[in-house]
């Protein structure tokens, strides 16, 4: 997420109580979780384990509960509770606003794009020209859609993140700030759920094409060209590439990649990366090849033990 304006981080420092460490010139363009900053990002870091991880980010800033030597370049911001304090800035840039009308008067819909009866339009929402946005849809604050694109009707669009902290009192929801953005062309199945980014955007790319019931979760990236069929689930920060094919009821993890041109077929369960221009299938998902080997192999174990096993 980027902020509206710019911010020194001496007053960002001042505005979430924070002991500033490093450079003190700096300026916060936007925020993001570990797995998608850029330079200029805020971030933050609560376990020690990850400190490296997070030190050598892209990140400019980090938030943390460790009073250390800053990085050439970097700037840290010490508090007790990174968390907590990273979820006060993100309520603070994208605050609750609840939804009030049917269509939000912050919105921005495109010279001949149809909204039928029943759909709700969040604020700052974008969407192109020459769409279709059927009934019952409802699509969240800050989404982009761009021209020609279809969405069937009950598709929910910018759902929160199902991303949670474990603490001694239970779980805390981590603040969704992020986005969905959805490319030209692409159509959207009846009764689909995306969830908007924790604090980057997710993205199903142009041309691409989701069935019915199809989960994606948060800040996944779907390439152009895809076809998806009913009821996958997609796991959150998982990267899809350009013509891929998901048959129905494939499920797959999250934080993963898989590869341009892959065919995954029905019910697989995908733990791993794929690799391109491949096919797989089983769970977990392995290369087809493979697979149909194993399986003749197995065909063939009863006679193998009825010839040595008498």
């Amino acid at each position: 997420m980027k902020f509206p304006q710019p911010v020194p981080v001496r007053e960002l420092a001042a505005q979430l109580n924070a002991e500033l460490i490093g450079e003190t010139e700096l300026i916060a363009l936007g925020m993001n979780e570990i797995h998608h900053v850029q330079p200029g990002d805020v971030t933050f870091v609560d376990v020690e384990k990850y400190f490296d991880k997070a030190l050598k980010s892209a990140a400019s800033i980090i938030i943390l509960n460790k009073r250390i030597d800053a990085p050439t370049g970097k700037t840290l911001l010490y508090c007790a509770d990174p968390f907590q304090t990273y979820n006060n800035l993100a309520l603070h840039y994208r605050p609750f606003l609840p939804v009030t009308a049917a269509v939000s008067d912050t919105a921005d819909i495109g010279e001949g794009t149809v909204v039928e009866p029943n759909t709700i339009i969040g604020h700052h929402v974008r969407i192109g020209q020459n769409c279709y946005i059927s009934a019952n849809v409802i699509i969240g604050d800050h989404t982009v859609i761009g021209d020609n694109v279809l969405i069937q009707p009950g598709a929910i669009i910018g759902t929160d993140a199902f991303y949670f902290k474990k603490t001694a009192a239970g779980f805390v929801k981590w603040r969704s700030c992020g986005r969905v953005v959805i490319e030209d062309d692409a159509e959207i199945g009846a009764g689909c759920t995306i969830n908007k980014g924790v604090s980057s955007d997710t993205v199903i790319g142009a041309g691409t094409k989701l069935d019915c019931k199809v989960h994606v979760g948060h800040d996944v990236r779907i390439g152009k060209r895809c076809l998806i069929a009913a009821q996958t689930g997609i796991g959150g920060n998982t990267v899809i590439g350009d013509d891929v094919v998901l048959y129905g009821q494939v499920g797959i993890a999250q934080n993963l990649t898989i590869g341009d041109k892959v065919v995954v077929s029905a019910k697989a369960g995908v733990s791993k990366d794929l690799d391109a221009g491949k096919s797989y299938f089983g769970l977990p998902a392995g290369e087809a090849r493979k697979m149909y080997r194993e399986l003749a192999a197995l065909r063939l174990l009863p006679e193998f033990f009825a010839q040595y096993y008498k």
